[in-house]
């Protein structure tokens, strides 16, 4: 369902209630005046942002890191709250005066994702955070904010929101110069610092989140919550990125940096940035192993949300146990995706095994005998059947130009996105209560 920026209001307000939490969104100033002894924490441009807001949000944070819930804690981290909804404020009355909408299904593609990234099971987000005490809808407040946001942004940009096609040769040409050059394939948190004297409790923050990230937190779960970033909508992760368009600061300490490191707070311009190496190439270097796939699909009657399956899904199962013994060639799995009604392609077409997510599945096609079909892999909808047909290794060269694009319009985002927020605070009238 489409939804207009007041009724996400609501919604989220609605949400609060029930989970008996509040949400990150602020509230509109006739709500305030109607409540009773009402703790004014901010007002942008006529929102109120008030304390309730603050301490709701402060201890989703000190759940989720393991930190007391005392109000020594609470009093520490209430500067950078403030900071954080303060963005999130302005952003959301930009995102209502640009009239863009955010869908459901654009929020289900970002859990998706989320859950890809962190190897999860399509509800594995939503109950991790449940047994940290922390309300989903919380979260799905901030893929609101973060996905309308990004729209705000594409407008802005107009025509140039996607390159021409000499940008992206001129991109490629500039490319096939950086061959044999190191990347890295890196995952951040920004945390921002909106006035020069809130960089102490923006410092105290990163210093908060690296405390959750070493104590196990799984870093796209914490990216998602608490980035401030375009890059949280993918749990952080900014791909690979050549060292000339790394901060110099982060560089530094990035070509330093172990595989699976987590660095501690990088001061840039704008904030802090905390960095996951997540892996080291040499650019157009890298071998990797390209496969050929085929599946058959068979889908469930109705959707599995886990738990025990009905009837029909146990049916299903049954002749995807059935149907597996048959299967000897591709040209078999190829017959029988089509007898199943071909739902799914048969075959995506060449796989670069270094993408597959999650890696339990990127483990399966990387052992899985060619021409043996697997055993039935069930997801929300149905149950797959794969059979590897071929497995070439080659180097991996230049990106296609999807990717370039792609690529050169993460980038201009991202500059159009801190351009943007920089204008909001000069034309914005806020106003801190003290201590805020």
């Amino acid at each position: 369902m489409n939804t207009r920026m007041v009724d996400l209001r609501r919604i989220g307000l609605q949400a609060l209630i029930a989970a008996l939490a509040a949400s990150s969104l602020a509230l509109p100033m006739g709500g305030i005046a109607r409540a009773q002894d009402a703790r004014i924490a901010a007002v942008v441009n006529g929102t109120v942002i008030t304390n309730q807001d603050v301490d709701a949000r402060a201890r989703l944070f000190a759940l989720s890191a393991g930190l007391p819930l005392s109000a020594n804690t609470l009093s520490r981290l209430k500067p950078q709250i403030v900071n954080q909804l303060i963005d999130q404020t302005l952003q959301l009355q930009a995102i209502e005066k640009n009239h863009v909408v955010v869908t459901q299904k654009q929020i289900a593609a970002a859990v998706e994702r989320i859950n890809k990234a962190n190897g999860l099971p399509p509800n594995g987000l939503q109950l991790r955070l449940a047994k940290a005490g922390i309300p989903f809808s919380t979260l799905i407040s901030q893929f609101r904010t973060q996905i309308g946001w990004n729209g705000v942004l594409k407008k802005h940009l107009g025509e140039n929101f996607r390159p021409t096609k000499q940008d992206v040769l001129a991109e490629r040409a500039a490319m096939r110069k950086e061959i044999g050059q190191t990347q890295y394939h890196i995952a951040e948190i920004f945390v921002p610092i909106d006035r020069p004297r809130d960089a102490q409790s923006a410092r105290k923050f990163a210093d908060t989140v690296i405390k959750q990230l070493r104590n196990g937190a799984a870093f796209p779960v914490v990216a998602a919550q608490f980035s401030q970033s375009e890059s949280a909508l993918t749990g952080g992760d900014k791909g690979w990125v050549a060292p000339d368009l790394l901060d110099p600061a982060v560089r530094a300490i990035v070509e330093r940096m172990p595989t699976g490191a987590i660095s501690d707070p990088v001061r840039v311009p704008g904030g802090y940035e905390i960095v996951s190496l997540l892996g080291t190439r040499k650019f157009g270097e890298v071998p990797t192993t390209i496969l050929h796939v085929n599946q058959v699909f068979l889908k469930f009657p109705t959707p599995f949300n886990g738990g025990q399956p009905d009837a029909g899904q146990i049916a299903v199962l049954n002749r995807a146990g059935a149907l597996r013994g048959t299967l000897h060639d591709c040209a078999a799995v190829a017959a029988a995706n089509q007898a199943a009604g071909s739902v799914r392609p048969t075959s995506p077409g060449p796989v670069d095994l270094s993408t597959v997510q999650p890696a339990a599945f990127q483990q399966l096609l990387g052992s899985l005998p060619i021409g043996q079909a697997s055993q039935p892999l069930v997801s929300h909808n149905g149950v797959a059947l794969v059979m590897v047909c071929s497995r070439v290794q080659k180097t991996t060269g230049l990106p296609g130009l999807n990717r370039i694009g792609s690529e050169l319009i993460q980038r201009r985002v991202s500059l159009e996105s801190r351009q943007l927020m920089d204008t909001l605070h000069r034309e914005a009238i806020i106003t801190r209560s003290a201590g805020a």
